[in-house]
């Protein structure tokens, strides 16, 4: 009796098999369709922009693309300091500051990009955020935590003995290499007062 029931079901899996093709056909049919559909995608240019920058404004900050085609597209953006310090020129999605920046004050500026139709405003592709970021330039001169430091040092100390420690500090970016970095030198007493770079 086992031997009959194994291959009844041997007989039946191919049926099973059959049916449960037949039902993924249309769905496999739809998902070819949905592949021809032409994918729509935001494109544009990493955005940064140097601050402090002495030329004339506006500054060009990056574009902002979508593969969308419509002879009514209007590109807009959204978010921090949009159409104010940011404007972008509406038909070819150019990015424009119209404020020298700042990065001790800012970074980055994160906003939303949109593509409309002018005639009824409606969205031709999702919004999609993007940052643009501050570079840094080594404007900032180091200045001292504090205006004095005391130290002291027992008489009759072995040379190299520690007297005090001082500290500076640079606001300009410690990422980019040698904009943060802060070098100490004595100016007055070198004769007997050594300091080295870590203060």
């Amino acid at each position: 009796m086992s031997p009959f029931i194994l291959i009844f079901s041997l007989f039946l899996a191919p049926a099973f098999c059959d049916t449960g093709s037949q039902k993924t056909t249309p769905n496999l049919c739809s998902n070819n369709v949905s592949h021809k559909r032409r994918k729509r995608d935001w494109i544009w240019n990493q955005m940064h922009i140097k601050e402090e920058i002495d030329s004339p404004l506006p500054h060009h900050v990056g574009k902002i693309t979508s593969s969308v085609r419509n002879s009514n597209a209007k590109y807009i953006i959204e978010g921090e300091y949009a159409n104010t310090i940011f404007k972008v020129e509406e038909t070819s999605g150019d990015v424009y500051a119209f404020e020298r920046l700042d990065r001790e004050k800012k970074a980055e500026y994160e906003l939303t990009a949109l593509i409309i139709d002018r005639t009824n405003n409606r969205s031709l592709e999702r919004p999609s955020k993007f940052i643009i970021k501050v570079y840094d330039t080594n404007d900032n001169s180091p200045v001292f935590v504090q205006k004095v430091f005391n130290g002291s040092v027992p008489e009759m100390s072995p040379v190299g003995t520690s007297v005090t420690k001082v500290t500076a500090v640079d606001a300009d970016d410690p990422t980019v290499s040698g904009h943060a970095t802060v070098k100490y030198q004595v100016t007055k007493g070198g004769e007997n007062f050594t300091i080295d770079d870590s203060g």
